[in-house]
């Protein structure tokens, strides 16, 4: 299945540099959806505006890790879990993403992540 969605934690890998932010709009710019989902009870509105959508905490009625949150993010963006591309720096979000299906990034490392994403999404170096 082709990869058709970007999910991407705030704190901790938004947070890591504004070349992350910008892959978030090249991803988009490729017509890709795109998901902030984050424990946060509040983004900047730069980080907001870069996204299709924005899930704060347990808006859809679950929270990082448990894998259904992924599964129903997928579902109002319109893809199949296994469409989407999840970045997590949390171990245990990435393992609750894993387990709905999603193909992971665990993000470590902002060149690193953005290398990961570009070739997931076939987007240009």
């Amino acid at each position: 299945m082709a990869l058709q969605a970007l999910v991407m934690d705030y704190a901790g890998v938004l947070t890591d540099g504004p070349r992350l932010l910008e892959l978030v709009h090249r991803v988009r710019s490729a017509g890709v959806s795109s998901a902030l989902v984050t424990d946060a009870d509040a983004v900047p509105d730069t980080c907001a505006d870069a996204f299709d959508m924005v899930v704060l905490g347990a808006a859809l009625g679950v929270r990082k890790p448990d894998p259904e949150l992924y599964r129903r993010v997928a579902a109002r963006l319109g893809v199949a879990v296994d469409g989407c591309v999840v970045v997590d720096d949390h171990v245990g979000n990435v393992r609750g993403a894993r387990a709905a299906g999603a193909v992971v990034v665990h993000h470590h490392d902002e060149a690193v992540t953005i290398a990961e994403v570009e070739a997931l999404f076939d987007l240009p170096a």
